[in-house]
C-alpha cells in the first residue's frame, strides 16, 4: 500500500509534466528554442516515469538508482528551465511557478535518494 505522501508526489510529477508541456506549447520554434523545449520535455517526462518506476521496484538497490534517476532529470529540468527565464521565453507567471515547483520538487526528491541510501 502507498503511503499518502507518495501518492502525493505521484500526482505532483505528473502535474508537473503537464504544465511544463503547456507551458512549452505556446513557445515559437525557433532552432536554437526547440533544443531547449526538447531537453524540458523530455527531463520533465522522464523524472515522474522514474519515480512512478520506483515504486515497483524489486529491491531497495532499485527504488533508490529510480528515484536517483528521477532527481537527475529534475535537476537538467532545473537547469534548463533556467535558460527560459533568463531568456524571459513564454509566460512569466508560468514560468515562475514551474521554476519554483521544480526547485520543490528537485529538494523532496533529494530527501527520498538520501534517506534510502542511509538504509542501505
Amino acid at each position: 500500500m502507498k503511503k499518502e505522501y507518495e501518492k502525493d508526489l505521484n500526482e505532483r510529477l505528473f502535474e508537473f509534466a503537464l504544465r511544463t508541456i503547456k507551458y512549452l506549447k505556446i513557445i515559437k520554434n525557433e532552432p536554437e528554442i526547440s533544443v531547449i523545449k526538447y531537453q524540458l520535455s523530455k527531463s520533465s517526462t522522464s523524472s515522474g516515469a522514474n519515480y512512478e518506476e520506483a515504486q515497483a521496484a524489486s529491491s531497495l538497490n532499485d527504488f533508490t538508482n529510480k528515484v536517483n534517476i528521477s532527481l537527475r532529470e529534475m535537476r537538467e529540468f532545473n537547469y534548463w528551465f533556467r535558460i527560459c527565464n533568463e531568456l524571459k521565453l513564454g509566460n512569466q507567471i508560468e514560468l515562475k511557478f514551474l521554476l519554483n515547483e521544480s526547485d520543490e520538487l528537485k529538494k523532496i526528491l533529494g530527501s527520498i535518494s538520501y534517506k534510502t541510501q542511509n538504509r542501505k
